[in-house]
């Protein structure tokens, strides 16, 4: 037998086993994807949107997306191309010739991807500081506390329609700096609602205490936490923060449907880091409204401590901004 056709015979089973690969990774891929519809593959995974500010980050994902398909249809054009009309049983050369230095080519491949990253950095930037910008005066303000192994909400409202009462800074709230502590409602004595692992949300059964939240009105997330880092999570509002010890972070929403959403914690927090799962309800501003009462009703009144201490540095961040 030739030389040719012994190589020829020897590719076939390499040719089988790479038909068979990619067969696989066809099932796998489709059979992924079945429990998603076409009016989710826009997407790309991600849930569908709930506040007014989750379509710009769902753009940014979908542009990234783009982005990396683009670059990868390029290169893998670049590696077929090189591997079939540069492949020895066409061109019946040993060794083609060697090409030390190409300096366009090797300029190109270096500017290329810093203009890649430096347009994906403009636009993450762009958006960051649209999804983080705070109003003066935001409608609602909830401090999220997270401890091991669940979380607290501490409603920061005038329930009872009194400015007089509430008029002391909550010593509970102590840890809260003073630049985002003054902008709390007038008169807010606050509600608060602390859950434990092993609570379930009755509308649908999910485990964790239940965050409520008004349909259509700007609410201040103000997160803080007692013990060790956690991360704030609702799934479809397609953002999180971190929930650091000795340092406030802070966020605003605005829920645009009403329903019952998963949230979680996305820091790895200790040993029951995965029960640390919470609910959040959406619903009418009255509604809302109403189950401030209930909480006051069940005595629930006040707040729950928020965290402690802030640092020094973390306290005076910022100040000048607001």
């Amino acid at each position: 037998m030739s030389p040719n056709g012994s190589d020829r015979s020897s590719r076939r089973p390499m040719r089988r086993k790479l038909l068979q690969v990619l067969t696989a990774g066809v099932v796998l891929a489709t059979a992924s994807g079945c429990s998603y519809t076409w009016e989710d593959f826009p997407r790309l995974g991600m849930p569908t949107p709930v506040t007014e500010e989750a379509p710009r980050i769902l753009s940014l994902w979908q542009g990234s997306w783009a982005a990396a398909l683009i670059t990868g249809v390029l290169v893998w054009g670049l590696i077929l191309w090189s591997v079939f009309f540069h492949r020895r049983s066409r061109t019946k050369v040993e060794v083609p010739p060697q090409t030390r230095y190409n300096m366009p080519i090797e300029a190109l491949y270096t500017v290329v991807p810093l203009i890649i990253v430096s347009v994906l950095f403009y636009f993450t930037a762009r958006d960051e500081s649209k999804l983080l910008a705070l109003e003066d005066k935001p409608a609602h303000t909830i401090n999220v506390v997270g401890f091991q192994w669940s979380w607290g909400f501490n409603y920061v409202e005038d329930v009872d329609g009194d400015a007089a009462t509430g008029a002391k800074p909550a010593k509970e709230l102590g840890s809260i700096p003073d630049r985002y502590a003054k902008q709390f409602p007038a008169g807010a004595e606050g509600v608060h609602a602390v859950g434990t692992p092993g609570e379930r949300n009755p509308q649908n059964g999910n485990p964790g205490p239940t965050l409520w939240l008004p349909k259509g009105e700007k609410v201040r997330f103000v997160l803080t936490s007692r013990d060790v880092i956690h991360s704030f999570w609702v799934v479809p509002f397609l953002m999180k923060q971190d929930v650091i010890p000795g340092y406030t972070n802070v966020f605003e929403v605005t829920p645009t449907r009403e329903g019952t959403f998963k949230g979680k914690c996305a820091e790895l927090c200790g040993v029951d880091h995965s029960r640390m799962l919470f609910n959040v309800k959406v619903v009418s501003p009255e509604r809302y409204q109403q189950h401030l009462k209930e909480l006051a009703e069940k005595g629930q009144t006040g707040y729950v401590p928020s965290g402690i201490a802030q640092l020094d540095t973390a306290r005076n961040a910022g100040a000048s901004k607001l």
